[in-house]
């Protein structure tokens, strides 16, 4: 049996119900400031049931998913998965240049 929902697709950031169910994310940095894009969730949803609260989420482009944005000139480090040579996933640490404008 199937289950009463009702579907929206939030279009980005500053549609409604865009950030629902979708907490702020904690500041990292004495020199981080809220991501303009985001305002500090780190994403959004592209896709949620206002019934059931099951969605599909879009990361951020700005702030990379942490909410927040390095105002210093400090490179910024994240923590990633990539594939070993073998093909088995693995950790490794990106450092990616201080962004001003979603890519």
């Amino acid at each position: 049996m199937s289950h009463a929902s009702n579907i929206v697709y939030p279009l980005g950031p500053e549609s409604p119900h865009a950030f629902d169910i979708i907490p702020l994310q904690p500041r990292n940095g004495m020199l981080d400031a809220l991501c303009p894009v985001c305002k500090g969730h780190g994403q959004w949803n592209t896709e949620i049931d206002l019934v059931s609260f099951r969605c599909k989420r879009a990361i951020c482009d700005l702030c990379l998913g942490t909410g927040w944005v390095e105002t210093g000139t400090d490179p910024v480090t994240i923590a990633d998965i990539t594939l070993s040579p073998e093909g088995h996933p693995q950790w490794v640490t990106r450092h990616v240049p201080v962004r001003t404008t979603p890519h």
